[in-house]
Order: structure tokens, then C-alpha cells, then sequence
């Protein structure tokens, strides 16, 4: 049985976790909204168990967002920042149920403080924000045995759930694990299953909603790992993993999984370092993205922050490994969160040798793609404005924009009330299942990188009326013309299977 933390260890919790939300508010409404996240503000004014590429609790989350916030950027990501900052402090908590003492609860948040990854999911709304506090909040509840931990367990595992599908992943490696060590006895009982009963009744509405759709997550699953996804070997995974990670505090997870495989006092925890293994198989083996599996990191990091404690006697030993610890932190916080300026965020890749990297099959610009979709889709918006209001009344009463994902579709649908712009439709993800909306093809604004001819095709008239670039944007969403395309040779309605784009 894990040992409780008494009150008097909280300090590092408490001191850390408060510099976590610290910096998420003084940086999360540096830049601008995200592709995603216009997209899920979108979904929250369509509330409904399930969408295409999501379970419900984020769209959700952004309705009640704006709700509270109206427009603000940092309100957005005020859910977010916080499952972050309780990240932390549940990482400092867990090091002391581990059996480590000050030094190890102070270490274990430090490093989950300073591993960047963690701090990107607690920067945007998206739907891996709540992932890495579940997965740990579940190891922990997993470790404590007691019945009423199994129930706890249920309900972590059916609000995860609701947020991203991922945790099943962990859950079914985590199973492996169990059934791999002597602690296989605790899925004898009928208390786990009745966990896992109680989550499934969470999820429920979400998965009749899949079901009555024709598994429309499946679908776009499979064609993420057919062709989207960056499929990477077993050394290149590793590496993946160590650098999304910090590799500097790689030396800290390591010993987190050498002690839950091999040292007697972590001997109960030894299924973790068997469901890391599982996961290292299962997600390549499905080109999965390496940040898929992250959440089994932070009980990774406690772990290792006690067998720090344990090996490291001398004081200055301990105080070289925390102060390179924090400087890891300080040298990579501006990738995971925008502290700087654009212009010096860029030049400060450059001075230290680093390149944008994604884990899709896309070209980069100067940014990493979480940073470069939060520029340009202002500028979108405006350009489609005022394209829009130079038409007559009668084609602005029957003008649409198709955006070419949902990204574009969501930019003119959000900022469309200011700035007055034309309903958007799209055939990508949700977009699609919410169909043309009734619009015929009359007046059609759309961008494209393709030439006027190529458009001439499905309309009868196209005409280019703007142009789109904005430098530090996707490469695939700069160097755009704006056409108003008139009079589809097919109604939108018969077009529209032919649209469909689940990716």
C-alpha cells in the first residue's frame, strides 16, 4: 500500500503547480488562436456527443469557454493551463506515494516542469490537454489497489475518455502489464471490473453517437496511419520520444523504468515498465504520432525521481542534477510555450540548431506547426470580408465559403459576426456531416493555390479577388487566392459525397 503524503509535503506541489499556472498565464494568450481551436469553437455551437474526429468534452469545454470569456484567447486555454498545473503538482504527490522523500517530490515536479511536451498540452485546447493528468492520476489509482481507487479509476478513465480515446491505449497496456506480475491477483476481483463497467457507462453516449455515425473515428484513424503520419522505426521513435520529452531529462524517465522493471522497492509497480514497453511496440507498429503515448511519462518521472533520491547522497550531486534539470526547462520553454516575440522565437531556433519538425507527412515554414497555424487566419478572414460585402445584396444572400479544411471553415465561421462574412462549409471531419447548409453553388468564395483554370472545371465563372499570405503561417495556407467562383455545374447537394474528407 502506498504510503499517504502528509500535509507538510505539499510545499513542492503547491510552489510548483503555482509556477506551472504562472506561466500559462503570463504566455497563453501570447499569439493567437490555433487551426484546432477554431475548429472546436465551432463544434461547441453544434453541442453533441460526438463529432468525426473527437468525443465531446472539448467542444464542450470551448462553449462554456466562450460562454465565461466571450473572445479571449487566454480564457480558451484557461481549462488547459489548469489540468497542467495540476500535472505538476500531481507529479510531486506521486513521488512521495512512491516512497520518495523531499528531495524526489521537488525533482519529480521539476522535471515535468521542464519537459516541454507537457507545457504544449497545457497551452492549447485540444483534445490531448487532459491526457498526461489522467494517465498519471490513473497509474496512481491503479498502484493504490483499494476499492474505492478501482471506482475512482472508472470515473478518471470515462472523463478521459470523453476528452480523447488515447487512455483505452494505456489501459489495455497497463492490463498487460498486471497480467505479466504477480499483481495479475487484483484482476480477480470484481471491483476493476466494475471500474471499468462504470467508465464504460460514462463513455456510452459518445459511443452510440460513433455507431449511429458508421464509426466515423475509425475511419479517419486509418487514414492518418495509411498515409498522414510520419511512420518511424524503433530507433527513431526513441529518439522522437527523448526529444518531445527534453533529452536532457531522458537520464530521469530512464530511471524511473529501470526501477519499476528491476529495484524491489518499485517491484510493485514493475506492469508500468512493461506497459511503457507495450506501448513502444503497439504505437509504431500503428504509425501512431510519439506524443500519443506520453502520458505514460509522468509516473515514469516520479519514479526516476526517487531512484535519483536513493543513488544520490551528496548534496551538491543533487543540486547539479535539479539546477540542470531547471535549465533544460529554461532552454526549451520557448518551444512549448510563445514567451517571445515571433521574429525572436525564430531567430532563437536558429542560434541553438534546431529545425521545425511535425510527425505528419507536411512541409514546414520558420515555426513549428503549433505555432505557425495560430497565424494567418485574421488576415483570412479579413480578405474574405471584404470580398463578401463588395457583392450584391442578392449574391451575398446566396455567397458561401468552402474552406478546404476546417480550419479555413472555422476562421470565417468565428470571426464571421464582426467582421461580416458568408457561412462556411466544408467536406473535412464534422464539417462535412453538417452538409452544404442549403447553398446551391450560386456564389462560391473559395482559396486555392490551384490556377483559375483548374476551378473552371466544377464552375461556370471564376474570378480571383484577393490574395492570402501571411509569412509565419503553414506553408499550405500562404501564397492563397481568394476566387469568387459562380454557378457549380452540379448543385452542392449531389456534390457533396464526392467532398467528403475524413482525415
Amino acid at each position: 500500500m502506498p504510503r499517504p503524503v502528509p500535509a507538510s509535503t505539499l510545499l513542492p506541489a503547491l510552489v510548483l503547480g503555482g509556477l506551472t499556472l504562472a506561466l500559462h498565464l503570463w504566455a497563453n494568450g501570447g499569439y493567437d488562436y490555433f487551426r484546432d481551436e477554431l475548429y472546436f469553437i465551432v463544434c461547441g455551437e453544434h453541442l453533441a456527443w460526438g463529432y468525426v474526429d473527437q468525443p465531446p468534452l472539448v467542444p464542450l469545454i470551448s462553449r462554456l469557454a466562450r460562454t465565461f470569456f466571450g473572445d479571449s484567447v487566454l480564457g480558451l486555454r484557461l481549462a488547459p493551463a489548469l489540468a497542467d498545473t495540476a500535472l505538476v503538482a500531481l507529479g510531486t504527490i506521486a513521488a512521495g506515494r512512491l516512497g520518495g522523500g523531499s528531495y524526489a517530490r521537488w525533482l519529480a515536479g521539476l522535471a515535468l516542469l521542464a519537459a516541454p511536451l507537457f507545457r504544449l498540452d497545457g497551452l492549447l485546447l485540444s483534445t490531448d490537454f487532459l491526457q498526461p493528468l489522467a494517465w498519471l492520476a490513473a497509474s496512481l489509482l491503479i498502484l493504490d489497489g483499494r476499492p474505492a481507487a478501482w471506482y475512482a479509476l472508472g470515473v478518471v478513465t470515462g472523463v478521459a475518455l470523453l476528452d480523447k480515446y488515447m487512455i483505452a491505449f494505456f489501459l489495455i497496456a497497463a492490463g498487460i502489464g498486471l497480467l505479466s506480475t504477480p499483481e495479475r491477483r487484483v484482476l480477480s476481483r470484481p471491483v476493476p471490473w466494475l471500474g471499468g463497467l462504470l467508465a464504460l457507462v460514462i463513455v456510452l453516449p459518445n459511443l452510440l453517437w460513433q455507431h449511429s455515425h458508421g464509426w466515423p473515428f475509425l475511419e479517419l484513424g486509418a487514414a492518418a496511419a495509411g498515409g498522414k503520419n510520419i511512420a518511424f522505426g524503433p530507433v527513431g521513435w526513441l529518439v522522437q520520444e527523448a526529444l518531445m520529452l527534453n533529452p536532457l531529462l531522458a537520464p530521469v524517465w530512464l530511471a524511473g523504468l529501470g526501477g519499476f522493471a528491476f529495484w524491489p522497492k518499485l517491484a510493485r509497480g514493475r506492469w508500468i515498465a512493461i506497459a511503457w514497453a507495450v506501448l513502444m511496440v503497439v504505437m509504431p507498429a500503428m504509425h501512431g504520432k510519439p506524443y500519443y503515448p506520453a502520458g505514460i511519462y509522468p509516473i515514469l518521472f516520479a519514479g526516476g525521481a526517487v531512484i535519483i533520491e536513493a543513488a544520490l547522497r551528496p548534496a551538491l550531486a543533487r543540486g547539479a542534477v535539479a539546477a540542470l534539470t531547471g535549465l533544460a526547462g529554461l532552454v526549451t520553454l520557448p518551444f512549448a510555450l510563445p514567451v517571445l516575440p515571433v521574429e525572436s522565437f525564430v531567430a532563437y531556433q536558429r542560434a541553438i540548431g534546431l529545425e521545425p519538425e511535425t510527425g505528419e507527412k507536411q512541409a514546414l515554414g520558420a515555426l513549428p506547426q503549433y505555432y505557425a497555424d495560430m497565424f494567418g487566419w485574421r488576415e483570412m478572414a479579413e480578405a474574405v470580408g471584404e470580398a463578401y460585402r463588395a457583392l450584391s445584396p442578392e449574391d451575398q444572400a446566396r455567397a458561401v465559403f468552402f474552406g478546404n479544411n476546417y480550419g479555413e471553415a472555422a476562421a470565417i465561421d468565428v470571426f464571421g459576426g464582426p467582421w461580416h462574412l458568408p457561412p462556411a462549409i466544408s467536406g473535412h471531419n464534422t464539417y462535412f456531416l453538417w452538409g452544404p447548409g442549403g447553398h446551391d453553388g450560386s456564389v462560391v468564395l473559395l482559396v486555392s493555390k490551384r490556377p483559375r483554370e483548374a476551378l473552371l472545371e466544377p464552375f461556370q465563372s471564376v474570378e480571383p479577388v484577393g490574395e492570402i499570405g501571411v509569412p509565419y503561417a503553414m506553408p499550405y495556407e500562404r501564397g492563397l487566392t481568394l476566387y469568387l467562383c459562380r454557378d457549380s455545374k452540379q448543385p452542392l447537394a449531389d456534390l457533396w459525397p464526392a467532398l467528403k474528407h475524413y482525415e
